[in-house]
């Protein structure tokens, strides 16, 4: 390259002294006294033949520079096509010695820069469809995570449980709204504080859970665990099947947990029930059991020894067999109404006698004990669509209760009301018995509830005033209702619509 910027600096040396001295003999063989004068002038002052200088340095170097930038493509051929770079220093000589190429060298290096620029522009031509194609299976991507996140979102949000899912640091990610209404949090304003200043200390074991979680770095855990907060009042402590996991990335590291919290409250309710129920049929069988067990044991030994006491064990034996018949027919009854196998025959019947035929049968009882019966006139419009044998199992239910629990010389009093604007009839028994404890009154349609206080007063399973609720509210879709006062007496009722209402309701 150097060698080549000493000839281009010596070939324009020479061509300009060439210009320079042709020019002063063009003046000189003008033969004029004027042409004299002017050669004698350029002699003093060269203009023209510096302007011809000028000129042909101007275009000498004016192809030195376009042949300067052939070189560096020529260069930059080379570069791009290095795998034919022996072919095209074969055909151009050296790379840093422009000025040397001939014509034919420039048109072959000028046609091998436009294919290795053809070439170099093919392949990232394709190395950007490819980038391009990236990039769009990239945003196809994100677009499907964004999606599943949105749905797992939508997932858990839409869950009834109670979902928390926080980080490693035990701040707080997502929660769906049962979680806030459990802990009494906004999720928008909580996101990303820890959990332990949002849930409170009534439910800091539950806090503690998840910390130990992550920590143990554990797959899952589960835990019933119950939260006494400020509950209503009719409302008891809440109990819940707490499962907690752990979040892995994908280097298998514990990036946060999760914990879903289920509500089993009617579930250990139901259960707890069950077991109730369990237990009091179980007394309540072995009490009759027993005692027919311990007189045919005697009757077995001859310990009667006459005919009137042998009699009284039969009494005894038969009167049992009877509750306990009984007590199994109720359980029965409730199973099946409860479970809708019970075969259900409604028809139209008046109320009133249906009330009047149970109070045929409940006085015989009554005047044993001189208790007054007391009915009302009959009502006109009192036709229900109702199955009759157990809306005469019902009002005897009430009528016998309200017997058993009343008095010597007291009275029961059953009336009949109808409210054609609500499409009802209403029927109330009211005794002027031993009444009952307020706290009380809630649990009297239980099963085989009874009131401590009254146990004394009459032997009973239990079960009649819950058959009488499932009967009325389960088959009839009535209403029992009760009011109690104690020492003053008790009003037992319940609602039944009407046999025009139901034809209304089934139109």
């Amino acid at each position: 390259m150097r060698f080549a910027r000493n000839l281009y600096w010596i070939v324009t040396a020479v061509v300009a002294c060439g210009l320079f001295v042709w020019s002063l003999a063009e003046r000189q063989d003008s033969g004029t006294e004027e042409g004299w004068r002017f050669a004698g002038f350029v002699q003093r002052i060269p203009v023209v033949p510096v302007c011809y200088v000028v000129g042909a340095v101007g275009v000498i170097c004016l192809g030195w520079c376009w042949l300067k930038p052939v070189g560096r493509i020529t260069s930059i051929a080379k570069w791009l096509k290095k795998d034919k770079a022996g072919a095209i220093s074969h055909k151009m000589g050296s790379a840093f010695a422009p000025p040397a190429m001939t014509r034919s060298g420039k048109s072959a290096a000028i046609k091998a820069l436009g294919a290795a620029i053809d070439e170099r522009f093919e392949r990232y031509t394709n190395h950007i469809a490819e980038l391009e194609k990236q990039v769009k299976d990239l945003q196809i991507q994100v677009q499907l995570s964004q999606r599943r996140e949105k749905n797992t979102e939508a997932i858990i949000y839409s869950i009834r449980d109670a979902v928390i899912v926080i980080d490693e640091f035990g701040k707080l990610l997502m929660a769906n709204e049962a979680a806030g209404r459990l802990f009494d949090f906004d999720f928008e304003s909580s996101q990303h504080k820890p959990v332990s200043e949002l849930i409170g200390p009534d439910q800091s074991k539950f806090a503690d859970i998840l910390v130990r979680s992550g920590q143990s770095k554990g797959r899952a855990t589960r835990q019933e665990i119950e939260f006494l907060k400020d509950f209503p009042a009719n409302e008891r402590p809440k109990t819940f099947d707490c499962i907690v996991s752990c979040i892995y990335d994908q280097r298998e590291q514990v990036c946060g947990t999760v914990a879903v919290l289920h509500d089993i409250t009617r579930e250990k309710e139901i259960s707890r029930m069950k077991n109730d129920f369990v237990s009091h049929v179980s007394h309540e069988l072995k009490t009759p059991l027993a005692t027919i067990t311990a007189y045919s044991e005697m009757l077995c030994d001859n310990e009667g020894d006459n005919e009137e006491t042998r009699k009284e064990f039969y009494s005894v034996i038969r009167d049992q067999a009877k509750r306990l018949s009984r007590l199994i027919e109720g359980v029965l009854n409730i199973s099946r109404i409860e479970s809708g196998l019970i075969k259900v025959n409604k028809e139209s019947a008046s109320l009133t006698m249906l009330i009047e035929e149970q109070m045929q049968m409940i006085k015989s009882y009554a005047e044993e004990k001189n208790i007054e019966v007391i009915g009302q006139k009959p009502i006109v419009f009192d036709q229900v669509y109702v199955d009759k044998d157990m809306i005469r199992q019902v009002i005897v239910n009430l009528l016998s209760n309200a017997v058993k629990y009343t008095p010597c010389g007291g009275s029961v009093k059953i009336e009949t009301e109808v409210d054609e604007i609500a499409g009802l009839a209403r029927v109330s028994v009211t005794d002027t018995g031993v009444g009952i404890p307020e706290d009380e009154i809630e649990h009297v349609f239980d099963k085989f509830y009874r009131v401590d206080a009254n146990k004394n007063q009459a032997e009973g399973t239990g079960l009649g005033l819950s058959l009488v609720k499932q009967i009325v509210e389960k088959v009839h879709n009535g209403r029992v209702f009760v009011t109690s006062q104690v020492g003053a007496g008790s009003t037992f009722g319940l609602e039944l619509p009407l046999a025009t209402r139901e034809a209304a309701e089934a139109v």
